[in-house]
């Protein structure tokens, strides 16, 4: 049997649990205020003229605010739910594409990742062709077809980080798995068994045995600062003692296994893009702002003389070893102070990981930090109401000939 094949198998017999649909309904939330915290961003003007899963996901992906699943370092709301949206489509297609992303994303592997692959485009494109292929009503055959069809748009690299770029290739993957669903219920035709050659092409493992449940394997970890999830872990840890921090900074060094900064590429960022991917803005950030939020991933706000004083002085030491995921090991920062002194913090999972869930407060904050209008804009939210909503705040613009 195809990787395709099994994995549409059991994407078109997956029932979900009452645990799976609470998961499936909070990411519908969290997807949908990241998104609407963006209604005022740039990208918004170019991405105007894209089909609506490309749109919403560029959208919803373009502040680096949305959930990720860590054991496959692939965001997988940010495709699967725009893919879903955009073909009508509720929380059981959802979690059907999702449970395929993140059993895709396994077989991929951390060394896919590690080559500088953008994992969440590559599982991402597959997936969301599941994810929309179940909302339009494909049986198990349609949807391995329609993951083949997928399959030339299964690309993305970390090459893109800090630049539009990585927001539009998720919208792009996203909108190919819709494209890919709708001709195979069209009647398109497709051999299954390419998913499985473009596996071992880009590193993978095809795997035919896999978990059948839960349907999102590991859960889902939720952000609490808007830039990439690799830099989550030092500002909170960074955030513990910041108090503790008087007098003249002197000298910082972070300490961190080598594989959990893959995604941070920009060691000297000069736009707030940049700095969502940013190591040592991470440390400037967390020192220097009360709460790390919108505010200070703004070109302004990198380019602060006082944040470069304070990237300049930070040092990285990375160890050696074999990383699975970006929360591997723990993050330690020592602070050097004039006087002397040092404070030393330590963290090995971060609020928002599966292991430290938020409460119900932190993910309502979370939603108010999107924007006055958002709590209300999602209240009683259900998957319908959530595409008129994308719609009527994302509308699509034709573009000008």
């Amino acid at each position: 049997m195809t990787v395709a094949r099994a994995l549409a198998e059991w994407a078109h017999g997956f029932r979900a649990t009452p645990e799976d649909l609470a998961l499936a309904d909070r990411a519908l939330a969290d997807t949908l205020s990241v998104a609407l915290a963006a209604r005022t961003h740039p990208l918004r003007g170019v991405a105007a003229a894209l089909p609506d899963a490309a749109r919403w996901a560029a959208m919803a992906h373009v502040l680096d605010f949305d959930d990720l699943h860590t054991d496959t370092t692939t965001h997988i709301s940010v495709v699967t739910v725009p893919a879903v949206l955009a073909v009508g489509g509720d929380a059981r297609a959802y979690l059907a594409g999702a449970g395929v992303m993140a059993r895709l994303g396994a077989m991929l592997g951390w060394d896919h990742y590690a080559a500088g692959w953008h994992a969440t485009c590559t599982a991402g494109a597959p997936a969301a062709a599941v994810a929309a292929g179940v909302a339009l009503g494909l049986d198990a055959e349609g949807l391995a077809t329609a993951m083949a069809l997928a399959v030339p748009a299964a690309g993305g690299v970390q090459a893109a980080f800090g630049t539009h770029g990585k927001s539009l290739q998720v919208g792009f993957a996203a909108e190919a798995g819709v494209r890919a669903a709708r001709l195979a219920r069209a009647g398109a035709g497709a051999e299954p068994g390419a998913l499985d050659a473009w596996l071992e092409l880009v590193g993978g493992t095809p795997a035919t045995d896999f978990p059948t449940e839960p349907a999102i394997p590991g859960g889902l970890a939720v952000k609490l600062f808007p830039c990439c999830y690799a830099m989550q872990r030092p500002i909170a840890a960074l955030r513990a003692v910041r108090d503790q921090v008087r007098g003249e900074i002197t000298g910082v060094t972070v300490t961190t296994p080598a594989g959990t900064v893959q995604p941070l590429v920009h060691d000297r960022p000069s736009t707030g893009l940049e700095g969502k991917f940013s190591l040592p803005y991470a440390v400037a950030a967390a020192l220097l702002d009360d709460y790390p939020g919108f505010d200070s991933f703004t070109d302004a706000a990198v380019r602060r003389p006082e944040a470069q004083k304070l990237v300049d002085l930070v040092r990285v030491q990375l160890l050696p070893g074999e990383v699975g995921s970006l929360l591997d090991g723990q993050v330690a920062v020592r602070i050097e102070l004039a006087d002397g002194s040092e404070v030393y913090t330590e963290l090995a999972v971060p609020p928002g990981a599966p292991e430290r869930p938020l409460s119900t407060g932190d993910l309502s904050a979370k939603a108010a930090a999107c924007g006055r209008d958002v709590p209300a804009l999602l209240d009683g939210l259900t998957w319908t109401g959530a595409r008129d909503l994308l719609r009527r705040q994302f509308p699509y613009e034709a573009e000008e000939a």
